[in-house]
């Protein structure tokens, strides 16, 4: 075949990328319109589409391919040659790194994941370390000539908001007031301030992100919250400059940023020297590059398996009844598998659990329900398997398993953040973080609920407690939009033997609720009981649930604020 058609090829590729990433950047240019006009329900929607994006071009460009191509892909020396072709068209390319895993994307799918050769994909980056040309400047540095007030008004004055400040200087005044009392000394008198031009955006905020450089030449993150009052004028919430503090607003758990970002390389670089606790697939995913995401977390996996000699066990906690869920403890991920038949009380489908699993990363997860990334043909080396797990494993899913003398392949997984299961943790927590747990498990549930998310399952074995002791939810094969849910109230018992009979007294259909049960199944723990009913009571009255399920009909969504409320410059 002519060399002319395997650069035809790349530049098809390049070219498909091209144009879903337009499309990427098109969206995420409305976010600023959106919050300004305060139309939350179209930035939930601008995010689900987002998302799809990625999938559909993959698709265009397969197609385009198999018709230019027919049956004459499969030669490897032709395949290696588009591969190289790709490189060379990639030498000057802002976005190279995304438009290498779209690269692998369109050889997975021509493919359907079969033929899986490390030398034919971007399994490793082929500009490790390259850190493209910024289209334009990426920050905006403000130098303190006049005082803190002065750069800080400066700052603001800049922003691209088209709306008017409720009080700016009032705004301005307590951000020293906070910074002084966060860093004192280590401020000094003349510190400088450096600014990403682009705010992120996501749910009711737009976030303004940067670092301060300290007097001793360090410098911490500057994170500044804007929201809009009910006039539609912008004011500051809160004030983050802690690297802990800031990690949490861009945790696992919550929905992808609204950021305009033309090359996310240099954008994620100047993050990660903001948060060096996080990865880069952490941030390449939390600005939305999510399927860069994925590729990024194979490669700290692959880096991590390189360092490590312990072997894949099952994760601690109750077996679920749909997945079967195993970990490497050395590491803080857990690997996920739909079994391939369910306990009977499980009345679903692989094909519905896998739509639970997309409509969590499609929705707003309010910081509450951990993010997962889905991999198909992974394969581990069979001798990092504990014999107990590749037991379990082949007898909940052998459809799924192949087991070499060499390797363990797995045709369908998820992975996901580890966490302490909630249930293991309330076993061992003291009474402080007792009480603090049982807050957090009831906030989770009231936030997804407020969100438009019924867990279903609300058993203490489907969450779990991060480090920051947040409490987050992780098991999705039961959730439900609260809009489909029929909370009820029990009706009062016809006669006296209703109480004592094995079955109800009065009609359930399939999504009837009757939260007053809840106590039964979950609160079997008096300590745990006592500190429910004061704490979150309301969750066992109908009339709470009803009044969500109002509020969500009526475009009315809760506030969640991704910091504690120390932060807010306003209590």
């Amino acid at each position: 075949m002519a060399t002319g058609m395997e650069q035809l090829v790349a530049h098809t590729i390049l070219q498909g990328f091209d144009a879903m990433y337009g499309r990427f950047l098109d969206v995420t240019a409305g976010a600023q319109d959106r919050f300004e006009s305060q139309n939350w329900q179209a930035g939930h929607q601008a995010l689900k589409k987002r998302i799809s994006f990625y999938d559909h071009h993959v698709g265009l460009v397969t197609k385009q391919i198999q018709i230019m191509l027919g049956k004459r892909y499969a030669n490897r020396s032709f395949l290696m040659a588009v591969k190289s072709a790709y490189e060379d068209l990639l030498l000057d390319y802002p976005r190279y790194d995304i438009a290498e895993s779209f690269f692998n994307s369109v050889y997975c799918r021509i493919f359907e994941h079969r033929n899986i050769n490390r030398d034919k994909l971007f399994v490793h980056s082929s500009q490790e370390g390259r850190i493209p040309t910024y289209p334009t400047s990426l920050t905006r540095t403000y130098h303190n000539g006049s005082g803190l007030s002065s750069v800080l008004e400066r700052m603001l004055d800049d922003t691209p908001f088209t709306l008017k400040w409720e009080d700016k200087q009032r705004d301005i005044a307590l951000i020293v007031d906070k910074l002084h009392q966060e860093l004192g000394c280590a401020l000094g008198s003349h510190p400088t301030i450096e600014m990403i031009r682009e705010p992120f955006y996501r749910n009711k905020a737009a976030y303004l992100i940067g670092r301060i450089y300290l007097a001793d030449e360090h410098t911490v993150p500057l994170v500044l919250p804007v929201l809009t009052n009910r006039n539609r004028e912008l004011y500051i919430d809160a004030c983050l400059c802690h690297v802990d503090q800031v990690s949490i607003i861009f945790g696992f758990a919550r929905s992808y940023f609204m950021v305009y970002a033309p090359a996310p390389a240099a954008l994620v670089r100047f993050l990660a020297e903001l948060m060096p606790n996080k990865t880069k697939a952490e941030l390449y995913t939390a600005i939305g590059c999510q399927k860069h995401g994925k590729t990024e977390l194979y490669r700290e996996f692959l880096h991590h398996l390189a360092h490590s000699d312990d072997q894949f066990v099952p994760a601690p906690g109750i077996k679920g009844m749909v997945m079967s869920v195993f970990t490497l403890p050395s590491y803080g991920f857990v690997f996920k598998i739909i079994k391939d038949k369910f306990a009977p009380q499980k009345a679903i489908s692989h094909a519905v659990v896998r739509e639970k699993y997309k409509l969590v990363k499609e929705h707003d997860r309010v910081g509450r329900m951990a993010d997962t990334q889905e991999y198909r043909h992974f394969s581990f080396d069979r001798h990092r398997f504990s014999d107990e797990l590749l037991e379990e494993l082949q007898a909940v899913a052998p459809s799924i398993i192949k087991v070499t003398d060499d390797t363990v392949m797995i045709d369908h997984l998820y992975t996901e953040r580890r966490m302490i299961p909630f249930n293991l943790y309330i076993e061992q927590a003291n009474e402080a973080d007792l009480r603090h747990a049982v807050d957090e498990y009831g906030k989770a549930i009231k936030q997804l609920a407020a969100a438009n998310i019924f867990p279903g399952d609300m058993l203490f074995k489907n969450f779990g407690v991060t480090r920051h002791k947040r409490v987050v939810f992780y098991d999705y094969d039961e959730i439900s939009y609260m809009s489909e849910m029929n909370f009820r109230k029990i009706p009062p018992p016809r006669y006296p033997e209703d109480e004592m009979s094995a079955e109800p007294w009065y009609s359930v259909g399939p999504n009837d609720v009757f939260p007053e049960e809840f106590r039964t199944f979950l609160l079997i723990n008096p300590t745990v009981r006592a500190l429910f009913d004061e704490l979150h009571s309301d969750l066992f009255e109908a009339e709470y649930w009803q009044q969500l399920q109002r509020n969500i009909a009526n475009g009315q969504y809760e506030d969640v604020y991704p910091y504690n409320e120390e932060h807010r410059l306003r209590k």
